[in-house]
């Protein structure tokens, strides 16, 4: 318990970054939509975003090496402040997409410094519990700074300037909670060609959750918006969704710890199609049905990252569950990067439901993609399995921190 006692300032940061960084995608789509930017211009800033955060999740290491986790974190806080204050300084779709690249590569250094110096100050017997406090963090700041929206309206300077204040006071308790300097993480090897051969279907499957995630997070804001609904209710729509991943993770992770890990991929994909398909044919502009599908869509949705994760980790050599997550993490990167401008170009020639006919399409495919990797290769025996891991997509040092027991942080040589 004194380890844990000793993170509490990284959680708390940590928290206080994760609450504002998700609030600021809801609140540019919707002040997007305001000041009139088209649902193309709204998701090529979410594809701005994605593009910052790869850069910066490769390039983090480098400046850590170079300067120390405080000065890393310092720097790229006072910068993310400083885009978000001009955000509602500078209202224009250019000035935006470029600060929202900005925006995500600072996302992405500060996560991955917050995840590195947690994960050189907890010890393997507390690692669970940091875990489970950091999820807990990640969907109760997330979804709770999501309705500062509706309190304070997405018109106007002060959300912007509480997102600022948000990110700023997060220095705080970084900069004197803590006195260790620990060693900056070695940089992280990548070798996706080799991950690729290990498990095709979980690196496709990240890339698919890449696509249609990123799409969720920039644009539902745009479709429940057209659709007629209050600010309430749209936060009140993005919200659902994510609580509604975060409750039925852990169930449909025991299922797939017990069958094919492929049977409940196609299960949970094949949930998400069928949600996704609801909200467009049965929803229509009811709030209420929106929400319950929506909490149906999420549910499905959100685990897809941590069962593809969890089946290429089942063909996964010893010491590989660094090697494999962070490339995973590019992977879903990659996806993410498309995702918003794609789902944007459907959405503004076929109109808002347009967004889950778009996810419900990618979901098809990844189906068939199952069906034929079951054909083509069989089952890893239930006693070689690894165990289900929830991971969150903020940074590619995370897997270090989940790390199961035995693994080592630096990968193993090639054979």
């Amino acid at each position: 318990m004194s380890s844990i006692r000793l993170l509490i300032p990284l959680l708390i940061a940590a928290g206080i970054l994760l609450g504002g960084n998700g609030m600021q995608s809801t609140l540019i789509a919707l002040r997007g939509a305001q000041e009139g930017f088209s649902p193309a211009v709204i998701g090529f800033m979410g594809t701005s975003y994605f593009g910052g955060f790869l850069l910066g999740c490769l390039a983090i290491t480098r400046i850590m090496k170079a300067v120390g986790h405080v000065r890393s974190f310092s720097a790229l806080a006072a910068i993310a402040s400083a885009g978000t204050l001009l955000l509602v300084l500078i209202i224009d779709p250019i000035s935006w997409s470029v600060i929202r690249f900005a925006s995500g590569f600072c996302f992405a250094g500060l996560f991955t410094v917050m995840e590195s110096w947690l994960n050189s100050g907890v010890s393997n017997h507390d690692r669970a519990r940091v875990l489970a406090l950091y999820r807990i963090v990640d969907i109760g700041s997330v979804t709770g700074a999501q309705f500062m929206i509706p309190i304070f309206g997405s018109g106007g300077f002060t959300l912007f300037a509480i997102m600022s204040i948000m990110i700023t006071l997060s220095l705080v308790p970084v900069s004197l909670g803590d006195r260790s300097n620990p060693t900056p993480p070695e940089d992280v090897k990548l070798d996706l060609g080799r991950v690729w051969l290990i498990s095709p279907l979980g690196c496709i499957g990240c890339i698919a959750v890449g696509v249609t995630n990123s799409a969720f997070r920039t644009l539902s804001p745009v479709y429940a918006e057209e659709i007629g609904m209050s600010v309430a209710d749209i936060v009140t729509f993005v919200s659902v969704g994510i609580v509604g991943g975060a409750i039925i993770q852990y169930p449909l992770g025991y299922l797939s710890d017990l069958w094919d890990r492929r049977m409940v991929l196609l299960l949970s994909t094949s949930g998400a199609l069928l949600s996704a398909l609801g909200i467009v044919f049965l929803a229509g502009t009811n709030p209420l049905a929106n929400f319950v599908l929506v909490f149906i869509f999420g549910s499905f949705a959100m685990p897809l990252f941590s069962l593809s994760a969890a089946h290429a980790n089942d063909r996964a050599g010893k010491g590989e569950f660094v090697l494999i997550n962070a490339a995973l993490m590019l992977f879903y990167s990659f996806g993410a990067i498309g995702g918003p401008i794609a789902a944007s170009w459907v959405m503004e020639r076929f109109g808002p439901q347009s967004l889950f006919i778009f996810t419900a399409t990618v979901y098809a495919i990844f189906i068939l993609i199952i069906f034929y990797r079951m054909s083509a290769r069989g089952s890893v025996p239930a006693g070689q399995r690894s165990h289900f891991m929830n991971l969150l997509r903020t940074s590619t040092v995370f897997s270090r921190l989940a790390k199961r027991n035995g693994d080592s942080d630096k990968p193993p040589s090639k054979p």
